[in-house]
């Protein structure tokens, strides 16, 4: 495989993983609604189309596209967007990969550990576990069942479900340690699976080199932690001023709505999967790779 074509490339994970990819020697493109500094083809979700030399040209697809989950209130348009954003993408990769004369061997595709439901308490939830029934859950099963699809094109297709991404550029830490004070959600007692960024990249190229692995892996580190210690570990790594006291639920609730019930859950997450096959995690510890995270920014 040489030629890896992104869904989603501009993203915070996609421009981390473009980068390790290229450092590698691969050629990578871009599915893009314009034009981008770099290479890329074009496509439109909305209107069904793409770009038919794109799949031509890749070897393997890492899907990516979606649109935030957490960016925006969720109204009845945005919770349609959230889902019809993935599954209206992948629906289109699909529908190009089948009309194509060559196809590409692999698709690797984000997942979320949403798939579990908002709050599965202190249970250590592994690929196996059943779905949770909320609107995330829902979301990430449609999604799911359309990747598997290509299955019955004959490529090697890979899910990982992944927790919350640790970046000092965007995502949930930048969320957390906006307010002046951080201080944790709630009860502060939810677990929350996380991965440092430069982990869940060097995963999904581990994926693509690894022809062995197929099916549904969590994208998370091995050492889950609480909000509480989370919140209070990323304080101290950026010099920021922590105090124990929870922002309290119905606040919460009033602000973000029925978002909220995403941040006031939360799930211990299994990663032992991925690891018996044979990936390894340069950042497995929180206190250390929260400290990578903030010096990388520095």
């Amino acid at each position: 495989m040489k030629n890896i074509l992104i869904s989603g490339g501009s993203g915070l994970v996609g421009q981390r993983i473009t980068k390790l990819l290229e450092k590698k020697g691969y050629e990578v493109a871009w599915l893009s609604r314009s034009r981008q500094g770099r290479k890329s083809f074009l496509w439109d979700v909305e209107k069904q189309e793409i770009d038919p030399e794109a799949m031509d040209w890749a070897d393997a697809i890492i899907h990516l596209a979606g649109a935030g989950v957490a960016e925006k209130r969720w109204t009845p348009d945005r919770k349609n967007l959230i889902l019809d954003s993935r599954t209206h993408s992948t629906q289109l990769l699909f529908s190009a990969i089948e009309k194509s004369a060559k196809k590409p061997s692999t698709c690797i595709s984000a997942s979320a550990v949403g798939y579990y439901g908002f709050n599965t308490g202190t249970n250590l939830v592994d690929e196996n576990s059943m779905p949770g029934g909320d609107f995330l859950a829902q979301v990430v099963i449609a999604w799911e069942n359309e990747v598997k699809k290509m299955e019955a094109l004959h490529l090697r297709t890979v899910l990982f479900r992944i927790g919350i991404v640790l970046d000092a550029e965007g995502g949930a830490l930048g969320e957390m340690l906006k307010p002046p004070v951080a201080a944790p959600l709630g009860s502060g007692d939810q677990w929350m699976s996380w991965i440092h960024i430069e982990d869940l990249a060097r995963m999904f190229v581990y994926a693509l080199e690894k022809t062995t692995l197929q099916g549904v892996y969590n994208a998370v580190g091995p050492n889950p932690a609480t909000n509480q210690q989370l919140t209070k570990e990323a304080a101290a790594a950026k010099g920021k001023p922590y105090i124990g006291i929870g922002v309290p639920g119905f606040a919460l609730k009033l602000v973000l709505g029925e978002m909220a019930a995403m941040v006031l859950g939360g799930n211990r997450v299994s990663s032992q999967k991925i690891q018996k096959a044979g990936f390894e995690f340069e950042f497995p510890e929180l206190k250390g790779a929260l400290k990578d995270v903030f010096s990388r920014k520095s």
